[in-house]
């Protein structure tokens, strides 16, 4: 068991690793849509990519009916196990909308041996994700 020091500094770790070793700049809040964001997130029983559809109820409808409209899209070109989750709570218990990946594999941010599977797969499934918002972002947009 880790205490909190111990697991704040395993995360910073974490997170500074990844961007050694892939130092990029990821869209993830710069996509020019409000409350329309692309996440990575790692914790002691998963790992997962997000895109997170977080805006007023009106908006967040509008444009999840246009994520619906392109999800065999998304799942045939892109990410085929990309899931989809019109209901999603936080932790802090607000609601959103989500569409993710998850890693299909048992790892743990408290467990250096599974960061480097971990890091590969935020790398690439976040760049699949990125390509199909870049070919599909003005239908999402519209």
């Amino acid at each position: 068991m880790f205490s909190k020091e111990e697991s704040r500094q395993l995360r910073e770790t974490f997170w500074i690793s990844f961007g050694k070793s892939f130092p990029r700049k990821w869209l993830l809040y710069n996509t020019k849509i409000k409350g329309f964001s692309f996440k990575f997130h790692f914790d002691t029983k998963q790992a997962l990519v997000s895109l997170d559809v977080e805006s007023d109820l009106e908006n967040r409808i509008n444009y999840w009916e246009k994520l619906v409209a392109l999800k065999s899209i998304l799942q045939d070109d892109y990410l085929p196990e990309a899931i989809y989750e019109e209901t999603f709570y936080l932790d802090n218990g607000k609601e959103i909308s989500r569409v993710y990946v998850p890693l299909d594999a048992k790892v743990s941010i408290h467990n250096k041996n599974s960061w480097q599977e971990v890091m590969v797969f935020f790398n690439e499934t976040m760049g699949l994700f990125e390509a199909f918002f870049e070919e599909y972002k003005d239908v999402i947009k519209g």
